[in-house]
């Protein structure tokens, strides 16, 4: 699975430079140009690290950073800013900053900043499902007060679509990497536990798994 990244930078210019950047290196980016735009997105445990800018309209970086801690005390957080400020830093780093970058800086050096951070936290973090939130560590699938509480089985094949997400899958290969095995009888029982998801995901008329005669099945989501 991509590591997933919250961007916040205001200035459009380096938003997409950085945005692209981090795609090509592999990374599922979520991008926003101003403070109080990602903290009304934001979902906790849903992201392994945040890139802020200081510098923000409506919500500056430092108070989305602390808004964003109370949410999600874990999370990491870089800071971008052009200011050098050594008072400046020290802020950054009481709010709980996992690094500190000033601008100018090489992308090149926030990438491999960006990589030492990820691995360090050892994040555990959810899938975003359509309106669903799916944790395979605590086994639950989420929507507003809806929680439904999962089996093993249920939360590793529901995992292994969300690695491939909108993507065709063939039985075998999801019976191979969930089950360890493809013959006729873990066949039958992959078809039953996909019935027990698609109930699941009702709730969500943009979310289906449809099934693809003969071939497999493709988990459709935004």
């Amino acid at each position: 699975m991509k590591s997933r990244v919250l961007l916040v930078e205001d200035d459009n210019s380096l938003n997409f430079v950085l945005k692209d950047a981090l795609q090509h290196a592999d990374y599922s980016i979520d991008s926003f140009f101003d403070g109080q735009s990602a903290l009304d997105d934001f979902k906790p445990q849903y992201y392994h690290v945040a890139i802020i800018d200081v510098m923000l309209p409506i919500l500056d970086g430092f108070n989305l950073a602390k808004q964003l801690k109370q949410i999600d005390k874990d999370l990491p957080i870089i800071f971008l800013t052009a200011r050098s400020a050594e008072e400046d830093k020290i802020n950054g780093f009481k709010i709980g900053a996992d690094d500190y970058l000033t601008k100018p800086f090489s992308v090149k050096e926030l990438l491999a900043r960006l990589n030492v951070i990820i691995n360090r936290s050892g994040r555990q973090t959810q899938d975003k499902i359509g309106a669903f939130i799916f944790s395979e560590e605590t086994l639950t699938l989420s929507k507003d007060e809806l929680e439904i509480k999962l089996t093993q089985r249920e939360a590793a094949l529901l995992k292994y679509f969300c690695q491939h997400k909108n993507q065709l899958l063939k039985r075998e290969e999801i019976l191979k990497a969930v089950w360890g095995d493809d013959d006729y009888f873990m066949g039958r029982s992959l078809d039953v536990f996909i019935s027990k998801i698609r109930k699941y995901l009702e709730a969500d008329k943009s979310v289906s798994i449809k099934n693809h005669h003969g071939v497999g099945f493709k988990l459709t989501c935004d």
